[in-house]
């Protein structure tokens, strides 16, 4: 190995180093929200709660650099899992979304994980349902699961 090969790959590691740049290629989620509607793949709003009166509530992600793996949306109510929707991730930019169709029983808290083959949560986010959902605890009852998924 010569002393000039050294030196710059040393140069290369440092730079990326300063520029934040060594986690530029690597896989991610890039954005994970739940919003009330999802309009040219793109969601319409981010939501951290809304009413017992709410229809649909989606739970949106994109992804990065994850193609050819399979990735899972994991939903739970009040900490008991719900439903799970699994998707394999098909380019380099891969925006999902899955949606519950939400039961004025089923208040209080629900959070979403984006989940990957070996288990391993990459993302999660809460959402809570009805008046007080940290004082509800509801049914346990398995919604319906939308899934829909767009390749870029």
């Amino acid at each position: 190995m010569s002393n000039k090969w050294l030196k710059t790959a040393l140069f290369t590691a440092l730079m990326m180093t300063a520029f934040g740049l060594q986690g530029l290629c690597a896989a991610e989620v890039a954005r994970a929200q739940f919003t009330t509607g999802v309009v040219d793949r793109e969601p319409v709003d981010a939501i951290t709660s809304v009413s017992a009166d709410a229809d649909t509530v989606y739970f949106y992600t994109e992804l990065r650099d994850m193609q050819g793996s399979r990735v899972t949306h994991r939903w739970e109510h009040n900490g008991e899992p719900m439903a799970e929707v699994s998707f394999d991730v098909g380019g380099p930019r891969w925006r999902v979304w899955s949606s519950k169709q939400m039961e004025p029983e089923l208040t209080g808290t629900w959070r979403a994980y984006v989940v990957t083959g070996d288990g391993s949560v990459l993302a999660s986010e809460a959402l809570g349902f009805g008046e007080d959902p940290a004082d509800v605890t509801g049914p346990e009852l398995v919604p319906e699961t939308y899934f829909m998924r767009s390749d870029s």
